[in-house]
């Protein structure tokens, strides 16, 4: 874990990168708010790294963060900025960031912000603390991300809307749901909502075995299914499923895909809580002269962990969750 001398840290600037998360906002909110506590100044950058190119820096105060713990997106926008994959984008960064008189950083997002993040300590001790700020719960090092339960209930609802017409037609229904290199949200969903099959990125899986479990739930007299896959690497996923389907059984597949409905919307309680916890928390850290790491939970506890290991290590789904919603299915 780096250290770095706090006895002159007088102003954190805190950003969002990346997609955006329902609770972003509740984690800025923390982040100016605990600040503020503590006698120090904080200066919003807008719009990711594209406000460290731009000098998008705007001060904030208790007021300025009023009203927004209930509201999703960033009001501080997010977004994702290629040029600072390098170097000399990034030296320049750090310089206008430093001009600005900021002397640490807090950055809510996910591992592409958190690899900017680790690169601006490696190469110019900037100090910075990261915020897991994703709906896809990808970020090694913790239970939880800001995002994923707001976006895990989203979904949640629309599986309930459809499994009404399913049930009412007598159809099979795939439901596509955010994650190209996760499953976490479509496990979560899938299970939750009762599907009777969960395709997800990391999970080789056989169209046989989908097939056979649609079959024996028929022969039961199960008139209606629903399936849930994450996107992978291009939405639109679902529909070389229900092909495949088509082609293995003869089955027609009515094709849902929910898309970016599941990054807006009111934050859950959930989400609110943890973005409000490791927020202040990233302060804590920062004004205990402590760096280049995320701030995460583990059961009921704050964790920190360096950045390098959240990069390195990769966060796994629990497998054993598609095989318990098979055998609910049943």
């Amino acid at each position: 874990m780096a250290q770095f001398d706090p006895k002159n840290l007088k102003t954190i600037g805190v950003y969002a990168s990346g997609g955006d998360a329902p609770g972003m906002n509740a984690a800025i909110r923390a982040v100016v708010r605990t600040a503020i506590s503590q006698n120090l100044k904080v200066v919003g950058i807008v719009q990711g790294y594209t406000g460290f190119l731009e000098k998008k820096f705007i001060p904030m105060d208790l007021r300025s963060v009023a009203n927004i713990v209930q509201r999703g997106g960033s009001i501080l926008k997010a977004g994702r900025c290629v040029d600072f994959l390098q170097a000399e984008v990034r030296k320049t960064a750090v310089e206008n960031v430093r001009a600005a008189g900021i002397g640490g950083l807090v950055c809510i997002g996910g591992d592409g912000s958190f690899t900017g993040a680790n690169l601006l300590w490696q190469e110019h001790k900037m100090p910075i603390v990261g915020v897991p700020g994703t709906i896809d719960n990808d970020i090694f090092g913790t239970d939880h991300t800001i995002g994923f339960d707001t976006a895990v209930n989203t979904a949640l609802d629309a599986i309930d809307r459809i499994r009404d017409t399913a049930a009412s037609h007598d159809r099979l229904f795939i439901v596509e749901v955010m994650g190209r290199d996760s499953g976490f949200i479509a496990v979560a969903a899938g299970l939750a909502g009762g599907a009777e099959d969960i395709f997800i990125p990391e999970h080789p899986f056989q169209i046989e075995k989908t097939v056979d479990l649609i079959k024996r739930g028929v022969a039961r007299g199960k008139m209606s299914s629903i399936l849930v896959t994450a996107e992978g690497q291009k939405p639109g996923r679902a529909y070389d499923l229900a092909d495949s389907i088509r082609k293995h059984s003869g089955y027609l597949a009515t094709v849902c895909i929910l898309g970016h409905i599941q990054r807006g919307g009111t934050p859950s309680a959930s989400d609110r809580l943890l973005a409000s916890r490791i927020g202040s928390g990233a302060v804590e850290k920062l004004i205990q002269g402590q760096c280049d790491i995320m701030v995460g939970t583990s059961g009921e506890n704050l964790v920190a962990v360096e950045l390098s290991q959240c990069l390195k290590q990769k966060k796994h789904v629990n497998r054993k969750l598609i095989e318990l919603a098979q055998i609910l299915s049943n």
